[in-house]
């Protein structure tokens, strides 16, 4: 396996700092952070280059926040200066690394995404089920052939071993440098268990989490030799005709898990289920011949129309709201709810042009 030297130095050049400033505040021109720090970009940037040139670079603690919509999660937010450091690093790892990744590992990659797994899904289903076959069971009743092993890695993000994954990094480079900054980056993370954990909102947590999981992709698609197989971050499904043999793989995969990445399977949310019940697989419940939303979605947008209509969100917050969620939305069979929700907001406008500000079909 070919494995890449003098890394540390591409990552910390001013060439590259520059590169990471401008990602990192993408989106974000108008942040007071963003504006001081590029008040003095030049200096900033040379302060930054010469302490991890000399080895006195040290992140600022994590601000950590909780957010509900609708799980609760919890989010750490790096330093601006920090988040430079972020995109400088996976700017010069993450082409390596891509370059091994399988094809349906769909998360946070240039050209994948959800939508591309949900297409993946939808040809991987055709294929399993013989494009639809009908079959009789013996209560004749028809249904569409296969089955789904949908997965899902119990406390994904607050499991990952630093050391686990500091040598599946080395394995591509042998930078001690570069290798010593990426621990630095996951020790500034405040985890329960000391060694453990990444902090979810970090660049580098959702890259590193696909360099982790690459192990299991690997052990599925040539281990297991399984043709139908999607991740998606730490959720992943395995598509077959036989029930029998996804049992097979599960406990398979769960043993690997274990002994391999210091990881187990969701007991409650990694069951076996017929494809003609409907796979919910990144936000949709997937059936053979349609697509619907999951329940907590179409909630968490009746929720904000209702705030709406009470007035604790005004016109630019509810088109703000609908045009995201239409964004998403239009992938399912959701025009009858996406119809219902504009005649209701139709009601209380009172002849504003809310609707026609957030775009018609």
């Amino acid at each position: 396996m070919k494995t890449y030297n003098n890394l540390y130095q591409k990552i910390i050049s001013v060439d590259n700092l520059t590169k990471a400033f401008e990602k990192a505040r993408k989106g974000k021109t108008r942040k007071s952070y963003v504006l001081e720090f590029e008040a003095n970009l030049k200096e900033n940037l040379l302060k930054l280059h010469e302490e991890l040139r000399n080895g006195t670079y040290g992140p600022e603690p994590l601000k950590t926040f909780i957010l509900r919509d609708p799980k609760t999660r919890r989010i750490s937010k790096s330093a601006f200066r920090d988040r430079i450091v972020h995109h400088a690093i996976v700017n010069i790892i993450e082409p390596i690394f891509n370059k091994i990744f399988i094809y349906d590992s769909c998360a946070n990659r240039k050209g994948k995404g959800s939508l591309f797994a949900l297409k993946r899904f939808n040809e991987f289903k055709r294929k399993v089920s013989e494009n639809g076959k009908l079959a009789s069971s013996r209560f004749n009743e028809n249904f569409v052939e296969g089955y789904c092993l949908k997965a899902d890695i119990k406390h994904y993000f607050d499991n990952v071993n630093h050391e686990i994954l500091l040598e599946i990094l080395r394995k591509k480079t042998n930078d001690k440098s570069a290798i010593d900054l990426i621990r630095i980056i996951l020790q500034n993370f405040d985890s329960s268990v000391k060694g453990k954990g990444m902090p979810l909102g970090n660049l580098t947590s959702q890259f590193f989490a696909n360099v982790y999981l690459n192990e299991l992709d690997y052990f599925v698609k040539h281990g297991l030799k399984a043709k139908y197989y999607i991740r998606y971050v730490d959720d992943f499904v395995l598509l077959h005709k036989s029930k029998e043999q996804l049992e097979e793989w599960k406990e398979e995969i769960d043993k690997v898990l274990r002994e391999k990445l210091r990881l187990e399977l969701h007991p409650d949310k990694s069951k076996i289920i017929p494809l003609s019940k409907g796979i919910d697989f990144v936000g949709f419940r997937n059936f053979y011949h349609f697509r619907l939303l999951r329940k907590r979605n179409i909630r968490s947008i009746e929720q904000k129309v209702e705030l709406f209509i009470q007035g604790f969100i005004d016109e630019d917050g509810i088109n703000e709201s609908l045009q995201g969620w239409r964004a998403y939305a239009k992938w399912a069979d959701s025009y009858g709810l996406y119809k219902n929700i504009k005649m209701e907001l139709n009601k209380q406008a009172h002849g504003n042009n809310t609707l026609q500000r957030m775009g018609e079909d």
